[in-house]
């Protein structure tokens, strides 16, 4: 008998990502929207995609499973962040949610910034935006321009 759980479970994950990751990579695929002339998706290295967005990456993080670098140009800053794995990369993007914010998502990197700069990435990178609320109230810690501290948009 010939043991292939290793083989199996690869493969249970590597399904289980395209469940997942899927429905999320078609929706950036449709037609329509403002992004008329958006690139293939980016790959490369951290120092790569800076490159592609026109900015010097201020190194954070170097670590064999995440880089992370602030990058800042004239469209505004962001966080720009490369993964060694897709799972590892879901993970970040899961427990970053929390947060709030726009991600925009390559094959095993995520820029990170407000909605405006993160359009404008997208026209020099690809990729998909995800948006997320976040799941607590009470004072942001980078806003502070907003009308007083509500925390009720539209109000």
């Amino acid at each position: 008998m010939v043991k292939r759980n290793g083989t199996r479970r690869a493969a249970r994950h590597a399904w289980c990502a395209a469940v997942v990751v899927g429905p999320v990579l078609l929706a950036g695929c449709g037609g329509g929207g403002d992004g008329n002339d958006i690139p293939p998706t980016a790959t490369g290295t951290l120092e790569e995609l800076a490159a592609q967005a026109h900015c010097e990456p201020k190194l954070q993080t170097d670590a064999q499973e995440l880089r992370q670098a602030n990058c800042a140009t004239a469209d505004g800053r962001y966080v720009l962040a490369t993964f060694a794995t897709d799972r590892g990369q879901r993970e970040w993007i899961n427990e970053a949610n929390d947060y709030g914010g726009s991600y925009l998502v390559g094959r095993r990197w995520v820029a990170v910034s407000d909605a405006a700069v993160i359009a404008a990435l997208r026209g020099r990178l690809g990729g998909t935006v995800e948006t997320a609320s976040p799941h607590h109230s009470g004072s942001g810690g980078d806003g502070g321009n907003e009308a007083g501290h509500s925390g009720h948009p539209g109000s």
